[in-house]
């Protein structure tokens, strides 16, 4: 077998006396000692035996791998179709990237083009993107086109956004001098009536938010209007299955999280952003965009268009600095969605929000036990017991599951502050919401 390291001594050999330097010691001589690199301290090779068995010791150290889930939060295990697996997993896809020769990537550049249609179609909007990063990265270049278009930076941001996300917003807006005001909930939805007079480039909402619980997207459009703001709305795209569109209510912005169309839960990553936004827009859209056209012969074909938009075009005249996609993600969740279709989807939501309602009830009949809010919710709820949620959670995790997430990081000081943040998935039975009830009634004693 032959050696993989790119450059033998005589290459480098041949480079320093290109360079007229004596060494790599005179190479590296600019930067400063204490950054240098030692050497790299790595363990003895294992065998291929070793190397099994430690990845399996490893692996036995995850003891909520075998838990039923009740967790979400952003994340959620929704089940993904053996048909789902078995086409976005095949080598055509897996295999293929960045599609910049459209004469040899057809096949990606068309599953992207759907996959593109898809979600315009769940945002209510006539223009998506091939896809971002991530939810969140997906808010945070939103607030970028809004703020590019309305010459604000204020960004009036709802404290129902998953707190991730806001943190994520937060950390961009140090470089790109956003202004992000957090505005509060009342008994679980968005206050804005306490927005201050003025002009704002973003009032950012979500759909439902964080705790579950279903916003009013009118009088957030509202909100919008006073201030001569876009209104970004962050979607959750199985809620799509029943809710209105948001670009019905008027969004001008929609971004989501694509995990949940048929990618599992992954250990946090990779995930999926997506990206909707207003035809007038497009010029602003970040990131990828497949258009289509047809060849020299009549025939339909596929390309990535308006490329004059991208960082890598326009450096810093651009509108984002993003120049790449999540493509087996984008593809993955075009499967799934071609797969469920308009009824599958809907079927999909309403089974979750009726094993919410289930489990909902089954917890809040326990005593001691009680809903945060009493508010309208699709998939999960916030839920009140006599124990903090993390120590909920250590405890239900013995009894075998994955009890849900503790409410903190954005909540500090407010009713939800502590409690249970529950989801129930479609994959969720009613035996197992029994005997996470029972459970939890267990470990709250």
């Amino acid at each position: 077998m032959g050696s993989f390291v790119p450059h033998t001594d005589a290459d480098i050999a041949a480079m320093l006396e290109f360079l007229g330097l004596s060494g790599l010691d005179e190479l590296y001589a600019a930067v400063p000692e204490a950054i240098r690199c030692a050497g790299l301290a790595l363990p003895e090779a294992l065998s291929e035996a070793d190397l099994v068995a430690r990845l399996e010791a490893l692996g036995a150290r995850n003891t909520g791998a075998g838990a039923v889930c009740f967790a979400g939060g952003g994340a959620y295990d929704h089940e993904v179709p053996a048909v789902v697996r078995a086409l976005a997993g095949r080598s055509e896809f897996v295999t293929s990237y960045t599609p910049y020769q459209p004469e040899v990537a057809q096949g990606v550049l068309q599953a992207l083009f759907e996959y593109q249609t898809m979600v315009a179609r769940l945002a209510g909007l006539e223009i998506a993107n091939a896809s971002l990063y991530d939810g969140a990265a997906a808010l945070v270049e939103a607030t970028n086109l809004a703020a590019s278009t309305t010459g604000s930076p204020l960004v009036y941001c709802s404290q129902g956004v998953n707190p991730r996300w806001v943190e994520v917003l937060r950390t961009f807006a140090h470089g790109s001098g956003h202004e992000v005001e957090v505005v509060p909930l009342a008994a679980g939805v968005t206050d804005w009536d306490g927005l201050a007079p003025g002009r704002a480039g973003a009032v950012v909402v979500a759909y439902p938010n964080y705790l579950g619980i279903l916003e009013d997207l009118a009088a957030a459009r509202a909100a919008a209007d006073g201030l001569g703001a876009h209104l970004i709305v962050c979607q959750d795209p199985v809620a799509a299955g029943l809710l209105r569109s948001p670009g019905e209510a008027g969004a001008d912005v929609v971004v989501g999280e694509g995990q949940a169309l048929g990618n599992p839960l992954g250990f946090g990553g990779p995930y999926l952003g997506l990206f909707s936004c207003r035809a007038e827009h497009v010029r602003r859209l970040p990131g990828r965009l497949v258009g289509e056209t047809v060849d020299v012969e009549g025939r339909r074909a596929y390309v990535t268009t308006l490329r004059a938009r991208e960082q890598d075009i326009r450096r810093e005249k651009a509108f984002s600095n993003v120049c790449t996609n999540e493509t087996l993600m984008a593809v993955t969740a075009a499967v799934q969605l071609g797969w469920l279709g308009t009824a599958g989807l809907r079927e999909v939501a309403l089974r979750c929000a009726r094993g919410t309602r289930y489990c909902r009830e089954a917890l809040c009949a326990i005593p001691g036990a009680e809903p945060v809010f009493d508010a309208p919710v699709l998939r999960e709820f916030a839920l009140r017991a006599p124990l903090d949620g993390e120590v909920i959670v250590d405890r239900l995790l013995a009894e075998g599951y994955l009890g849900g997430i503790p409410v903190r990081a954005g909540f500090g000081g407010t009713a939800a502050e502590g409690a249970l943040l529950v989801a129930v998935t479609e994959r969720r039975t009613a035996a197992e919401i029994d005997g996470f009830a029972a459970a939890f009634a267990r470990v709250i004693r």
